[in-house]
């Protein structure tokens, strides 16, 4: 089970039933000792698959809050990989754009008081994203996919992929989960860090 690619190990593999399809769910431990997943479902050979590089939000994947999308497109990425039969998501564990949990929600206590999500990150002291993906094209490597279909809005993320030689055939819309609590995250996102949503 246990298989070395560069500093990842892959260390467990098991069945993911879900209420839309049953995956595959394979765990690798990186060399910092971060265990990160990938969920997939059916042959990823042949033809690019559907994939989602996710990073980690506690709050929103587990706990349901309304204040970010990162839940929402979760979900809507679990649900099209499996209307289509084939595809995998990648999820990070670099909670909170990379400035981890208890950061974010300093960074939260800000965002009550006024602040955008890009204000909040800067007055800690912290880049607006922090995250890198190395970690995913070594995940696509241990996967043997070099050609991809990529849901993302970030177009950071997508060039981040493809300068590290991972060649994106198509970029999947993801938008999801817009609500009144997370408007001006959103706005902030497509404003502030160029992603491509659709402004009210």
């Amino acid at each position: 089970m246990s298989k070395s690619v560069n500093h990842l190990e892959r260390i467990a593999e098991s069945r993911l039933p879900t209420v839309w399809a049953e995956f595959s769910i394979t765990v690798f431990k990186a060399g910092d000792g971060k265990e990160h997943v990938v969920v997939s479902l059916g042959d990823l050979s042949g033809e690019p698959p559907l994939i989602r590089v996710h990073s980690e939000c506690l709050t929103g994947d587990a706990l349901f809050s309304l204040r970010c999308d990162c839940g929402a497109q979760l979900e809507s990425a679990l649900q099209r990989i499996a209307a289509e039969g084939r595809g995998a998501v990648l999820y990070l564990r670099q909670e909170g754009r990379g400035i981890g949990l208890g950061n974010k929600i300093r960074a939260y206590a800000l965002q009550d008081q006024g602040a955008d999500t890009v204000e909040a990150n800067h007055q800690l002291g912290f880049p607006a994203d922090a995250r890198e993906y190395s970690l995913a094209v070594e995940l696509l490597s241990a996967l043997e996919l070099q050609r991809i279909r990529l849901m993302t809005n970030n177009p950071r993320k997508l060039d981040a992929l493809r300068a590290d030689g991972i060649e994106i055939v198509e970029r999947v819309a993801l938008e999801s989960g817009r609500n009144p609590y997370n408007e001006k995250y959103l706005d902030a996102k497509a404003s502030k860090l160029g992603h491509w949503l659709t402004l009210p």
